[in-house]
């Protein structure tokens, strides 16, 4: 049977209306989810709008058109838009591209003193879960988008994973209905069918395979989020009681040390320290892989004053006769261009 328009604006506006007030930078890409975003809050929060954001990746015309697209819909609705090009000697990978993307909202979020706001759905939560799953991940990363950004206390505004996503609880099907019902301009990537992505693979093939195997099992990942979402939320608390973040003077704001108070978790075994070591070095915006983890969670009920181990991407941590410390990862160049 197939929903009212009423219905369907109700859904998407009702998903919205959950957001605080706000000053907010819309990330859209083009894509249907996005362009939903854009028409539904220009529509019932436009006043909120500090900018619109869309970042041309550089892998084509596609990408190209889409961003054009981008600006001429924002601006027939009233919005200011901020625009930006992935440098053309950056890695031609996902990762790099993401990054620039990042670095982009981020920069921009603080230049007009707003929060990002991106269009994920339900659907792209429990793509985000089997992907973790597939990738043998944690309980901190097991909570996908629903996790919370560890950065706090006025050290910084935000981070690559501070972002708003009022329509996380919003099925993907919903949402294209709203865009069915609107008629909206899109312009979908190419990217989006290649199967050697590993998402599309998992959107396109597994996830379904595994449903019609377990019908719910979507259900359950979801389900699986909200409890290691619940999770890292509490360890989070107790590491914002036992540890101090410290900006680095004369660098810029990324830039931050993490001070572990050792007589706090002087009776932690390695399989506990293993728990905790991603919770402080989130602190310090550091991802730690599993190696990492590994060897920094054996090292540290073993340490003693003056020693130090080394994490991927120029990270360490050291040992004080009362704490740890956790040096940041350097901040590395933008990896786009701006335009305004």
């Amino acid at each position: 049977m197939t929903r009212g328009r009423e219905s369907v604006l109700a859904e998407i506006h009702g998903a919205l209306a959950g957001l605080p007030r706000g000053r907010w930078l819309l990330a859209v890409s083009g894509g249907r989810d996005s362009m939903v975003l854009l028409d539904a809050m220009a529509s019932a929060r436009s006043h909120e709008v500090a900018a619109v954001a869309t970042f041309d990746h550089g892998t084509g015309r596609a990408a190209t058109r889409a961003a054009a697209m981008v600006v001429r819909e924002a601006e027939s609705r009233g919005l200011p838009v901020v625009q930006g090009v992935a440098r053309t000697d950056l890695p031609r990978t996902e990762a790099a591209w993401r990054a620039a993307r990042h670095g982009f909202l981020d920069g921009w979020a603080r230049e007009l003193e707003a929060r990002v706001v991106t269009a994920h759905t339900r659907d792209d939560q429990i793509e985000t879960v089997v992907l973790r799953l597939l990738r043998d991940a944690g309980p901190r990363g097991l909570a996908g988008m629903l996790a919370s950004s560890p950065v706090s206390d006025g050290v910084a505004t935000l981070s690559s994973r501070d972002r708003v996503r009022p329509l996380l609880a919003v099925p993907r099907a919903s949402v294209h209905a709203y865009h069915a019902t609107r008629k909206l301009a899109v312009v979908e990537d190419p990217s989006n069918a290649r199967l050697d992505h590993t998402r599309n693979r998992v959107r396109a093939e597994i996830l379904p395979a595994l449903e019609r195997a377990r019908p719910g099992f979507s259900d359950w990942c979801w389900d699986l989020g909200v409890r290691a979402a619940a999770l890292r939320e509490g360890l989070d608390a107790v590491v914002r009681e036992h540890v101090e973040v410290h900006h680095v003077a004369g660098e810029p704001e990324s830039s931050r040390v993490v001070v572990v108070k050792a007589a706090a978790f002087a009776e932690l075994a390695s399989d506990a320290w293993a728990v905790l070591w991603p919770a402080v070095a989130a602190r310090a915006g550091v991802v730690m892989d599993r190696r990492g983890i590994t060897r920094a969670s054996h090292w540290a009920p073993r340490s003693v004053a003056g020693q130090e181990i080394q994490l991927a991407g120029g990270a360490a941590i050291s040992r004080t006769r009362a704490t740890f410390v956790l040096r940041g990862t350097p901040p590395a160049a933008p990896g786009y261009i701006l335009y305004q």
